[in-house]
């Protein structure tokens, strides 16, 4: 099936329509949004900091145990909302430069994030003082395309 034809039965679907005629629905979907990315991010934008040196008397291990759960659990807030924002306007977003940046972006990301925890992050607790080089480098990585991501969703409003 053609992705256009996809998107098009995306955007007749019941929650879709509800999604474009209800004033109010779309706002607060997309700030629900808003408000699961800001925990996601900023969960991870904290552990990141940790990796990078800031709070050092901090154990990076304990650390991810008190930040993971809450970056996992805003992904139950992000993910649903935010195909609930796509399918109000499937062929739009589609044919959106700035939307499929912001989707490879979050790919990208992932794909940092679990190339750091199979790699460096095993060892955290042999860490010294210092994360290694590896690490750093996911934590800035991690760090830059998750700004980029928020940028991108800010600019799907002019675009």
């Amino acid at each position: 099936m053609p992705v256009s034809d996809a998107a098009n039965i995306a955007a007749s679907l019941p929650l879709a329509q509800a999604m474009r005629e209800h004033a109010w629905l779309y706002p607060i979907v997309e700030t629900l949004h808003i408000i699961g990315f800001a925990v996601l991010v900023g969960a991870v934008a904290m552990f990141d900091l940790r990796v990078l040196g800031f709070g050092r008397q901090l154990p990076v291990k304990a650390l991810a145990r008190h930040l993971l759960p809450w970056s996992a659990g805003s992904m139950l807030l992000v993910l649903p909302t935010g195909l609930l924002l796509f399918v109000a306007d499937p062929l739009a977003l589609l044919a959106n430069r700035v939307f499929l940046l912001k989707l490879a972006l979050i790919a990208v990301a992932g794909l940092n994030a679990l190339a750091f925890h199979a790699g460096p992050y095993r060892r955290a607790e042999a860490w010294p003082q210092r994360a290694p080089g590896r690490a750093l480098l996911h934590a800035l990585l991690s760090l830059g395309l998750w700004i980029a991501v928020i940028a991108c969703g800010r600019l799907l409003a002019y675009f």
